[in-house]
């Protein structure tokens, strides 16, 4: 099994499993998608969305809340529900269009199809600028989503096809890093546009803000080139029939029986359910929060979130190192208990809070240690505890839609507790109680070869 490229003498060369050329070039997949990640879905999108619906006609200060279609909501709660949707949406189709993939040996296709679906629609986003295109935003954060998120069940569900067991830890954590330092950089160039948003021509950040979401999605499309370059294809050599629909079911029903056979695998996707849905909530929402409930500027936002990432790397590199020395469960452990820490801590946070922008830089620190490190991890793991099967993609499709469930459960609670209470952070203190399940269940995962 391996991938192909062309040499210097533009000779086609088959890249065996294992090869580190062709790990980098999966691998580099996360530099070219991870800026939807950081610029699009955690730092300018939602600070912009915040800024540009405080400013409709229909905004009423006193219940924070605008006009859509008829009914008064808050705008962040929309945000939510609009996640929520999309991540809804992710579910139920990647199940089927893995099994799909995986029938006809295709993830390829499919990766490049759900790429170009997210980056042209963070392309259409540069025409979102007030109430009357509302709905262009929302409608293009949910294909942007769902762009991102079906590729990413077919990109995560070739690790296994390009790397050995043993490489997995490394070869996952280096895709986040990579990631990590590709969003950074383009992250920084975009800031430097909307910053100073005089030198480059544009009458305010606003405009600037657009032009940035053009730059992210050209940065998505055209790095992915890379990868799609080096990347197998059929590996097993499937001879697909007709009826591709009906076949994708079946992949996804035999399974769905299999997995019921491996104790350790279920249990593991149980604790991954629960700790997702307070990772992946924080990670949508920190902007907003800090936005909304704490009063900073979006400076110290975007310096907060940059902190994050930077840290990020790092974190996600020493919990590598820690789970060789200790194994996988401990270091997940380890993490679980720092995310949980960070609930509390945010919950503590008050706006009147003398000197409130250095505490949220620390919880910034907090988060950039452990995010990449969980993240990273949780891939390696699950795909350690996969039997031997040519269904990877079916099975990552299980490992996804656990994530994009957990995704819907944690945005839909935050946006309703916001709602109901008019303060993120009981919903915050919500998201604690994922964490605390989720150290409990992962304690009952049986170790294995490569698990411990």
């Amino acid at each position: 099994m391996g991938g192909f490229y062309f040499d210097t003498m533009g000779k086609t060369t088959r890249l065996q499993k294992g090869d580190k050329k062709l790990i980098s070039a999966w691998a580099f997949y996360d530099w070219a998608n991870s800026v939807y990640s950081l610029v699009v879905s955690t730092a300018v999108f939602p600070i912009y969305y915040a800024g540009v619906t405080k400013d409709f006609d229909s905004y009423v200060e006193a219940f924070k809340t605008i006009k859509f279609l008829g009914v008064e909501i808050n705008p962040t709660s929309l945000y939510n529900y609009t996640v929520a949707f999309f991540m809804f949406i992710v579910a139920i189709i990647s199940p089927i269009l893995s099994g799909i993939a995986d029938y006809t040996g295709n993830k390829l296709k499919f990766l490049k199809f759900f790429c170009l679906l997210g980056s042209l629609s963070i392309i259409g986003l540069f025409f979102f600028e007030n109430e009357a295109t509302l709905w262009v935003g929302l409608v293009l954060t949910i294909t942007s989503g769902i762009g991102f998120w079906g590729s990413i069940v077919f990109y995560n569900a070739y690790l296994p096809e390009v790397a050995h067991p043993e490489q997995q830890d490394q070869a996952s954590a280096k895709g986040f890093i990579m990631g990590y330092i590709g969003s950074i950089i383009l992250l920084i160039i975009c800031l430097v546009m909307i910053m100073k948003h005089d030198m480059f021509g544009f009458n305010n950040a606003g405009e600037a803000t657009r032009l940035s979401f053009i730059i992210v999605g050209l940065w998505w499309l055209g790095f992915a080139q890379i990868t799609y370059r080096r990347l197998p294809n059929n590996v097993h050599n499937k001879k697909p029939k007709k009826g591709y629909l009906t076949s994708g079911f079946k992949e996804l029903a035999k399974v769905w029986k299999e997995l019921k056979n491996y104790a350790s695998l279920r249990t593991f996707l149980i604790s991954f359910f629960l700790f997702s849905v307070g990772v992946q909530t924080i990670i949508y929402m920190a902007g907003i929060f800090g936005s909304d409930e704490l009063d900073l500027p979006s400076e110290n936002l975007i310096s907060a979130i940059l902190l994050v990432q930077f840290v990020a790397i790092f974190g996600a590199y020493i919990f590598s190192r820690i789970s060789v020395k200790y194994g996988n469960i401990t270091a997940l452990k380890i993490t679980i208990v720092i995310w949980g820490l960070v609930c509390f801590v945010a919950f503590s946070l008050d706006k009147d809070q003398e000197n409130i922008q250095l505490y949220f830089y620390s919880l910034g620190g907090l988060i950039g240690l452990v995010l990449g490190a969980i993240q990273s991890l949780s891939r390696s793991t699950y795909s350690k505890l996969l039997p031997e099967t040519e269904d990877t993609a079916t099975y990552f499709s299980f490992y996804d839609v656990t994530e994009k469930i957990a995704i819907v459960v944690g945005m839909f609670g935050f946006g309703l507790l916001n709602e109901i209470t008019g303060s993120m952070q009981w919903s915050v203190l919500f998201l604690a109680v994922f964490f605390l399940l989720s150290f409990i269940i992962l304690s009952f995962v049986k170790k294995t070869k490569y698990v411990q």
